[in-house]
């Protein structure tokens, strides 16, 4: 056992786990854009991350594990993200229409204050907003694209079809949360309500993350030692640590948010990123020991 490495052990696709991302981000951005609050720079933040996460999963599978309908699927997310994108830059000068209305309230109030009349940034009112229906066509290629990964992976074929489209929804959740509780920095003013919303996502998702997970052959074959982990149970109980950990540190993050203190926005986003490794840990060391 000595000489064994984790790599002997576990097996996982990374070029999967890279769409699975990209698609659950892709999906909560639409989560979040259609609310027309957050300004347009987060969904451009968003996009480019997770099309860069698309672009290096096409990578590894050219040099890896080559599926061509999830591939083409993926090259499909890509575009139609890279097409959203250009329209939302192309749509600046309309900002949203949340946005818009909290910095005219903001500048009338300061006007009335000082008696300065001055706003802090100008939007074309006239101009044709960025339509967020466009955000919700990527993942739509990036669900086929899961779906074909599942079928892959897996026998039974619906147990890796529902464990990796599961996942990409609970970890594109939690990570959308955490970028866009750092999004509050750019953009003060902006109400709680998107964050509390992913929050809420990922919490009602770890359910039936847990759910899929245990399915026989499931983490419980593992806790039990019907299934060797290759580290006398470790992966098995370090699994069920960050498990647990998750859905404590999303109830914190509640807790936080429910302050009215502006720093407990910062703090929330500080708790989700132990919750993102955590979440990870319940995902990624699950199904990488399952080999699905």
């Amino acid at each position: 056992m000595l000489g064994r490495s984790l790599w002997d052990v576990i097996d996982l696709d990374a070029a999967t786990v890279m769409i699975q991302w990209a698609a659950g981000g892709l999906f909560f951005l639409w989560i979040t854009t259609r609310r027309r609050e957050v300004g347009l720079g987060y969904g451009w933040l968003q996009r480019i991350t997770f099309m860069s996460f698309g672009v290096i999963a096409l990578v590894i599978a050219f040099y890896t594990h080559w599926i061509p309908v999830r591939d083409i699927a993926n090259v499909l997310m890509i575009v139609s993200s890279g097409v959203a994108l250009w329209v939302s830059y192309a749509r600046r000068s309309a900002g949203v229409a949340g946005q818009r209305a909290v910095i005219e309230k903001r500048s009338q109030r300061v006007a009335e204050m000082t008696g300065i009349d001055k706003e802090e940034q100008r939007f074309d009112k006239d101009a044709p907003e960025f339509p967020p229906i466009l955000d919700l066509i990527p993942p739509i290629f990036g669900l086929i694209a899961c779906v074909a990964a599942g079928i892959d992976a897996a026998d039974p074929a619906w147990l890796g079809v529902a464990r990796i489209v599961v996942g990409a929804a609970f970890l594109g959740a939690v990570s959308d949360a955490m970028l866009l509780g750092h999004w509050y920095l750019v953009q003060p003013g902006l109400a709680r309500g998107p964050l509390n919303e992913l929050v809420r996502w990922t919490a009602a998702l770890w359910p039936f993350e847990l759910l899929v997970l245990l399915i026989p052959t499931g983490m419980w074959s593992v806790l039990n030692g019907t299934i060797d982990d290759g580290f006398a149970g470790q992966l098995g109980w370090f699994w069920a640590a960050s498990t647990v950990a998750t859905i404590v540190l999303l109830f914190v993050t509640m807790a936080a948010l429910r302050e009215k203190q502006y720093s407990a926005v910062m703090a929330a986003t500080g708790l989700l990123y132990l919750a993102i490794l955590m979440a990870f840990g319940m995902d990624l060391v699950a199904r990488a020991t399952l080999r699905t």
